[in-house]
């Protein structure tokens, strides 16, 4: 018996209001109605009452200074959709325990067409700060957490991913040539983790490893990220087996099975001292 095609309902209307209102999730400063019609494409008179309805809907906010801002049901909508992302919730009690060992910036982040998305952050207590925020999107090709998604991805997929990646410089170490991305997403799954040396901004260092999900893909990563000063390369390297043991416990806790990916490394693994716990589950890595 043939399983009848799934149905689609394709609503041109809504489906461009959607795409309009995703414009300013990349904006945070806001844009005018004349930065919309020409970012979007769309005809004046249709991004007006786009904007006009999302605004009385209360997914956009109007200001003096003539800019539309994302509103308060946005952030409502959005909250709650963190609230209800499965591995935020699973990976918080190790992103805790991450945080109270090395005292520094902890993210988790999930990819976005060609960005990575900040959906957790847990703020280093030290004085010196890294200015990010859960929701921001930072890009693919000079973020250790964005090496790490595009690094396992499916071969197809990644092929066809990179050609339309803008290989943007934002410091003197971004990658530079598709060939150095390659040769770096090559090393990532071969190591098992990946760096951001200063490549998306000056005097910020980055470690992060992949989270598996039931399936064996990649759809997380996590990072632990701290000041150049704070974070000499052989603090680097002793945290790698740190965070990679803390991306599988939290694969593991979303049903991957499958063997361990890390590969053996020769410099001792710290031991997080102390445990978090949630759900009377006591974590802590080895």
């Amino acid at each position: 018996m043939k399983t009848a095609p799934k149905r689609t309902y394709n609503i041109t209307s809504v489906q461009r209001c959607l795409r309009l209102l995703r414009l300013f999730s990349e904006a945070p400063g806001g844009l005018t109605a004349s930065e919309v019609t020409r970012i979007s494409g769309l005809p004046v008179s249709t991004v007006h009452r786009f904007l006009a309805n999302l605004e009385t809907a209360g997914f956009l906010e109007w200001s003096q200074s003539g800019k539309y801002h994302l509103g308060i049901a946005s952030f409502s909508i959005g909250h709650v959709a963190l609230g209800q992302l499965s591995v935020r919730r699973l990976s918080l009690p190790y992103l805790r325990a991450l945080s109270q060992y090395t005292q520094e910036t902890i993210h988790l982040t999930v990819r976005q067409g060609l960005t990575a998305v900040y959906v957790e952050k847990l703020d280093s207590p030290q004085q010196v700060k890294i200015h990010s925020r859960i929701g921001a999107s930072v890009p693919l090709h000079c973020t250790a957490v964005g090496k790490v998604l595009l690094a396992y991805l499916p071969q197809g997929e990644l092929q066809t991913l990179l050609p339309r990646m803008e290989l943007r410089r934002f410091a003197q170490n971004t990658i530079g040539t598709p060939q150095e991305l390659q040769q770096q997403l090559d090393r990532v799954r071969k190591v098992g983790h990946a760096y951001d040396l200063e490549e998306h901004e000056p005097r910020i260092r980055c470690i992060a490893a992949p989270i598996w999900d039931q399936t064996g893909a990649v759809q997380a990563s996590l990072s632990i990220t701290a000041p150049a000063e704070r974070m000499p390369i052989p603090r680097l390297r002793n945290l790698a087996p740190v965070i990679q043991e803390a991306g599988l416990q939290i694969s593991r806790d979303l049903g991957y099975q499958q063997p361990s990916r890390v590969p053996p490394n020769s410099e001792p693994s710290p031991t997080v001292p102390g445990a978090a716990r949630q759900r009377g589950v006591s974590v802590e890595f080895h």
